[in-house]
């Protein structure tokens, strides 16, 4: 294979990974072996066999050596996404007593809603959900 075919075998290596798939940097890492396979092309005529052997080492080495390195570099400093209703605050169409449980909607779908705390909630009052546990909202009046 010429220089300029490895060359650009990598180049859209790279492109795929960083523009269309998350293939976590494993095309990143084989499209930089395929490009330095053509660098060394450029100055050295090598056997087909040996640019193939070359590559496959390149590939091979630089996975096992940098990608669990480079992947907890980009994606292990993520911050800890929050996702679900925990924190919001819900109006009570019902009174609740401390224990109680009963249905209200809540972004749109309609949860069982248990007071966790100590003092009864009155129909109307707004209460903060402090955990979901299961599909049960689990809320204290508001402070």
């Amino acid at each position: 294979m010429t220089w300029w075919g490895w060359t650009i075998a990598g180049a859209i290596l790279l492109g795929a990974e960083l523009l269309f798939v998350n293939a976590q940097f494993y095309l990143v890492l084989i499209g930089s072996a395929a490009i330095l396979v053509g660098l060394a092309s450029v100055g050295l005529p090598l056997a087909d066999w040996l640019q193939w052997a070359l590559f496959a080492v390149l590939a091979i080495v630089s996975m096992l050596t940098f990608r669990s390195r480079i992947y907890r570099r980009f994606h292990g400093a993520l911050p800890k996404v929050e996702s679900g209703p925990q924190g919001g605050i819900i109006t009570l169409p019902a009174a609740l007593a401390p224990g109680d449980s009963s249905q209200a909607e809540y972004g749109g779908t309609f949860w069982t809603v248990r007071n966790v705390s100590s003092a009864p909630l009155p129909a109307g009052s707004r209460a903060r959900i402090v955990s979901v546990e299961n599909l049960t909202l689990l809320v204290r009046p508001v402070s």
